[in-house]
């Protein structure tokens, strides 16, 4: 049994605690099953994000009609592009597996965690196999991996997840996606773009069931124009011969809902499928019940406010606890985790204006209450929604798309939800205003905005006439 004052399970965004802890003179362990860097690195949001930039640039191109300029593509290196982006993404890894490597006071142990006890890990496999540990002070920061649904006949084809479709080399000829939020989305944008055919299978009425209404709906329309959409399906069943994967799916009621009549099941064959259907917890590998860490129904790791578990000593952050799968959102718990363990006074951890963004075409972009939430609560809010080619900048960049503003009865900022060119950057003011400022409209309506740039679209989003959502009422404000 090796003794350590801290250990960490994942070298994601829970390696911002474990250096806190070295700096604080502890010795730390980390517990690495996979390459070093966590899923944002290795198979999320970097390369991912350095994939889309590729498809970006192409479309812009391929654009450049619209704006009488003749530009022909001749070439795609598409292997080289995907190959530079995975040799980048590998050489960071390594970069973190060295450092850990070379401290004096980290000590990396290779390998799959297990709780055998209270704070107590035993890793299995790699290098480290069959090594002990134990630390006075824990944290599980093993994030998630993807879903594989209950679809007859998955296990015997040859499917991809994420992380395999980023290393790719080729583009498919004909791809079919299983599942409607952001990887299929973005996947789907990034395969499209680079010429392969494109269907999409979702069991919600819209894709990115987890934005705003009106903006799903606005994100659906276009990906209708795009590719082949079956939204409202289940698959039900996959199998495999020469011509390719064959899906077989059906109308599928989501909540109380009966399927639509209309609908007939629909069957879809292409050269590759991916499974694209959301996350699950890492914990049923870690045996989390050895060291009596709750879960809930969905086997995510149970915190208090403080992002501590049931089980003491043991605190956990990222996505295996389930509040926010996004990497800024570990990387915030991982400031307060820190702020906790090694701080004078515990402080909750807050997610006020959690910010999310799909960097699709279009890009999407949210922070705050969606419209369907507030009136399922009944409560008291009004809207506006502003054209991006309303403003000189959106007019000249020919931009497509919409900011939506929802404040409260006083002018307090709700929510903002963004489909259109940079929307990634352009909800960020709305996250300070709602952060940092008194977040009502007028921290954004008083602001200077710079003419003519696109920041124009967001606030004239929260100038001028709202209408109530409650009643349908047109209700100005002039707080």
């Amino acid at each position: 049994m090796e003794e350590f004052d801290f250990l960490v399970i994942g070298s994601g965004s829970g390696l911002d605690v474990a250096n806190a802890a070295a700096n604080q003179g502890q010795s730390v362990a980390v517990v690495e099953r996979g390459a070093l860097g966590g899923t944002c690195l290795n198979r999320g949001c970097i390369p991912s994000k350095m994939l889309l930039y590729h498809a970006d640039v192409l479309e812009t191109i391929e654009r450049a009609g619209e704006f009488h300029i003749d530009a022909d593509v001749t070439d795609v290196a598409f292997s080289d592009i995907v190959r530079e982006v995975n040799d980048d993404v590998e050489e960071d890894s390594e970069s973190i597996r060295r450092g850990l490597r070379s401290s004096s006071q980290h000590e990396l142990f290779e390998g799959e965690a297990k709780f055998v006890d209270e704070r107590t890990v035993e890793v299995s496999g790699g290098e480290d196999d069959g090594a002990r540990l134990r630390a006075e002070t824990v944290l599980v920061a093993a994030g998630t991996r993807p879903t594989l649904p209950d679809i007859d006949g998955i296990e015997g084809v040859d499917y991809l997840t994420s992380t395999e479709a980023l290393q790719l080399e080729a583009p498919p000829e004909h791809l079919v996606i299983v599942g409607g939020g952001y990887i299929a989305a973005e996947l789907g944008h990034f395969f499209g773009t680079f010429g392969s055919d494109v269907t999409i299978i979702g069991r919600r009425p819209s894709l990115l069931p987890a934005a705003d209404e009106d903006v799903a709906a606005e994100f659906t329309e276009r990906y209708a124009d795009r590719f082949t959409l079956h939204t409202g399906y289940e698959a039900t069943a996959v199998s495999e011969t020469d011509d390719g994967v064959t899906v077989e799916a059906r109308p599928f009621a989501y909540g109380d809902e009966d399927p639509d009549a209309d609908l007939e099941p629909v069957t879809v064959t292409g050269d590759s499928l991916l499974v694209a259907a959301g996350r699950r917890p890492n914990t049923d590998t870690l045996d989390v019940d050895e060291a009596g860490i709750e879960t809930d129904e969905r086997g995510f790791v149970e915190t208090d406010e403080y992002l501590r578990t049931t089980a003491e000593g043991v605190w956990a952050l990222g996505d295996i606890v389930g509040e926010y799968l996004l990497k800024h959102s570990a990387n915030h718990e991982a400031a307060a985790v820190a702020r906790n363990i090694f701080g004078d006074e515990l402080q909750p951890v807050d997610y006020t204006a959690m910010p999310f963004a799909v960097f699709a075409s279009p890009e999407v972009a949210g922070v705050g209450a969606r419209e369907e939430d507030l009136r399922a609560a009944d409560a008291e809010y009004a809207t506006r929604i502003y054209q991006y080619d309303q403003t000189a900048r959106g007019s000249a960049m020919k931009a497509d798309g919409f900011v939506k503003a929802i404040i409260d009865l006083d002018g307090q900022i709700l929510g903002c939800h963004i489909i259109g060119p940079e929307a990634s950057n352009l909800v960020e003011e709305v996250v300070v205003a709602m952060k940092a400022g008194s977040g009502t409209v007028q921290d954004i309506r008083q602001s200077v905005h710079i003419h003519p740039a696109l920041s124009e679209v967001v606030q004239r989003a929260f100038s001028g006439q709202f209408t109530r959502g409650d009643g349908g009422h047109s209700h100005s404000h002039s707080h």
